[in-house]
């Protein structure tokens, strides 16, 4: 179940919630300690440059006599006790030079501008320094200033402290709120997959009601119902399927067991045995027949290829056909014409095959004296193999479905001898197994039925 849920939709859009306001929190925290940052350091150096402009000013206009000692007064008096703000002077005269640590303090502000970090004995400060010329009432003179900086980088940690607790606790709350958003955007997802689970096999025109989804849904819930209005079809076709196999070979069997009871029903001459056994094995040639064809098709539905294809005229293979049914064309009385050239590479035995299934049904559907016409056209980078045979018309609802296993268009018509109802079916394989395709005309008298192989 754990598995299950850190799968599911509604945990990885709470943590794309939680990832994206983590990315946005952490963006707008590290703005605002960059502006908090800036700020504190300009702070301080007002602070610094405010106390250095006095400074100057006194050096700049202070008279003798003991200017250094007012200097150092003044100094004493803003400096506080705890050591935070701290002042240093330095001139080539003693008078002019007091401050804690005044060399380092000195060496570490030499030739360097703005404020400078140095840490002291026992507290980082920021410095500053100013270099003022001589004048008539004093020498020359370096004068630091000094500012803790602890204060301020406490300001700094506590702004961090707390925008750290609020982006965890922000991320927590987007993630809970994702959460519970997507579980309620996906209801209409938990109705559609309950709908989905009452739809049984009894009802079969049972579909989602599309008009109730969401505009989001509505395209998957269509898409649904084509899979089923498939499935139906599907379904159908495979109840017809087993009604005509199990039809198919209820004859046959019928036959067989029929004649082997009534030869045992009393003694028999070998002659009539003989008979017996050449009508039994006729019936079975049959049911061997249907069952080849049946694993010929299943072979082909599952996506078989022809794979000996050689280029070939397929006109030779068309006189080597119409020499292997010459006894029957004579026997029905029926000529046939061959029109065209082409070539395209085949496996002759299937071709052969499809060949021999379009010229046996059209010699089913044609009348003695009637002239059937084989007509080999290239259509691009096809090649279309056409029978064409005059009869009857078939209404063009059926045609589509010409192909199809077992299928009639008479369906009271009874079928003899070879015929089983699976001869276009295999003509249709094997233009599937060569990349090609079936079509099936009939008007002004006359039925062409065909197929196509890639040239």
């Amino acid at each position: 179940m754990s598995a299950a849920r850190k799968r599911s939709i509604a945990a990885r859009m709470a943590m794309l919630f939680a990832g994206l306001s983590l990315l946005g929190f952490s963006l707008l925290s590290l703005s605002l300690h960059w502006v908090l940052a800036r700020e504190l350091d300009r702070h301080q150096r007002d602070q610094i440059q405010s106390r250095m402009d006095d400074m100057r000013y006194m050096l700049e206009h202070a008279r003798p006599p003991g200017i250094g000692e007012r200097i150092k007064a003044k100094v004493d008096a803003l400096t506080p006790s705890d050591g935070r703000n701290r002042y240093w002077l330095w001139s080539e005269q003693p008078e002019f030079r007091f401050g804690q640590d005044l060399d380092e303090v000195l060496a570490a502000t030499q030739g360097r501008q703005g404020l400078v970090d140095w840490q002291g004995a026992q507290r980082h400060l920021r410095l500053m320094r100013l270099d003022l010329p001589a004048s008539p009432s004093r020498p020359a003179v370096s004068l630091m200033i000094g500012m803790d900086y602890h204060p301020f980088e406490l300001t700094l940690r506590s702004f961090e402290t707390a925008v750290l607790a609020l982006t965890l606790l922000g991320t927590a709350a987007m993630a809970l709120a994702g959460y519970w958003v997507a579980r309620l955007g996906l209801m209409p997802v938990a109705r559609m997959s309950e709908e989905a689970h009452r739809i049984k096999p009894g009802l079969a025109k049972q579909r989602l009601l599309l008009p109730v989804l969401p505009q989001e849904l509505a395209d998957l819930g269509a898409s649904f119902n084509a899979a089923l209005e498939r499935l139906d079809v599907a379904y159908q076709q495979l109840q017809t399927f087993n009604d005509n196999v199990a039809h198919e070979l209820r004859t046959p069997l019928a036959n067989l067991i029929g004649q082997t009871q009534v030869a045992l029903s009393r003694e028999r001459e070998a002659p009539a045995l003989r008979e017996l056994l050449e009508s039994n094995l006729e019936e079975l040639e049959r049911l061997r027949k249907i069952v080849a064809d049946m694993l010929f098709l299943a072979r082909a539905e599952q996506g078989a290829r022809a794979t000996q294809r050689v280029r070939t005229a397929l006109a030779d293979e068309v006189a080597l056909t119409l020499e292997f049914l010459d006894l029957l064309l004579d026997e029905a009385q029926i000529s046939v014409r061959v029109e065209g050239q082409a070539q395209a590479p085949v496996e002759a035995s299937l071709f052969r095959r499809a060949l021999i299934n379009l010229l046996q049904n059209a010699l089913q559907h044609s009348k003695p004296g009637s002239l059937i016409v084989v007509s080999l056209k290239e259509q691009g980078d096809s090649v279309e193999v056409l029978v064409r045979n005059p009869g009857e018309a078939i209404p063009a609802e059926h045609l589509p479905r010409l192909f199809n296993r077992f299928y009639r268009v008479d369906p009271s018509r009874g079928n003899s001898g070879e015929s089983h109802g699976l001869g276009l079916a295999i003509v249709k394989a094997v233009a599937q197994m060569h990349g090609g395709q079936v079509f099936a005309r009939s008007a002004d008298g006359y039925t062409s039925v065909g197929f196509s192989v890639e040239a």
